[in-house]
C-alpha cells in the first residue's frame, strides 16, 4: 500500500512538474496540521524557495567566481546543491543514494531544474506520510554493494542544514561578483515582493 502510494505521488509529480515552471518560486500556504513529516516537509520548502532565488538569473561570472583559489567556484557549489537533492528525495523514497554518485548536468539550466523537482517531489512525498510511515524510511547510502543506514532525522542536520548553507553561499558569492538575488525576495514569508 505505502509503495502504491508513492507510485501515484511521483507519477502525479512528474507529470504535473512537466507542464508546468520551476517550482518554489513561491512556498505554498502550510500545512493544516503539524507532524514529523509536514516539518520535514516545510524545511525542504524553505530549501528550495531560498535555492530557486539565489540561482535565479545567474551570469558566467557569477558560476565561475571563487572566493579563494582552494574554494569550490558557485558552479561547482550547486553541483554539490544537486547531490544533496538527490539524498533528500531518494530518503523520501527510501532507495539508496549511490556513491561515488553521477556526474551532475553540466548545464545550470539543467542542475537548477532537476534540484527544485528533486525537492518538490521530496517535500510532497514528507508531507503525505504518516508517523508509522516515516519510522519505515532511512538514509541509505551504497558502496560497491555494501548499504550503510542511518535514521530518516540524520536528513534534518545533514543533507537538507548542509543544501541551505550552500545556498546562502551562492547567494553570497554572487553578491560578491556583483549580481545579488532579486529584491522583494521574503525568506520569512516565503514570497517575492
Amino acid at each position: 500500500m505505502y509503495v502504491l502510494r508513492i507510485t501515484r505521488l511521483i507519477f502525479l509529480i512528474s507529470f504535473t512538474s512537466m507542464a508546468q515552471e520551476l517550482p518554489f518560486s513561491s512556498i505554498q500556504p502550510s500545512a493544516e496540521s503539524y507532524s514529523a513529516g509536514t516539518s520535514i516537509s516545510r524545511m525542504i520548502q524553505g530549501l528550495g524557495f531560498r535555492y530557486y532565488w539565489a540561482t535565479d538569473g545567474l551570469r558566467e561570472q557569477d558560476l565561475s567566481y571563487r572566493s579563494t583559489s582552494e574554494a569550490k567556484n558557485t558552479m561547482e557549489t550547486i553541483q554539490h546543491i544537486y547531490g544533496l537533492s538527490k539524498t533528500i528525495l531518494n530518503t523520501a523514497k527510501n532507495t539508496p543514494s549511490l556513491r561515488p554518485s553521477l556526474k551532475p548536468p553540466l548545464t545550470l539550466e539543467e542542475l537548477r531544474g532537476k534540484t527544485l523537482n528533486h525537492l518538490k517531489e521530496a517535500a510532497t512525498l514528507f508531507e503525505n506520510i504518516n508517523e508509522a510511515q516515516l519510522d519505515y524510511l532511512n538514509i541509505i547510502f551504497e558502496r560497491g554493494g555494501k548499504q550503510t543506514k542511518f535514521p530518516v532525522w540524520n536528513l534534518i542536520n545533514g543533507p537538507i542544514s548542509d543544501a541551505i548553507y550552500h545556498t546562502g553561499q551562492v547567494v553570497s558569492f554572487r553578491r560578491t561578483s556583483g549580481n545579488p538575488i532579486s529584491k522583494g525576495v521574503n525568506v520569512f514569508l516565503g514570497v517575492k515582493n
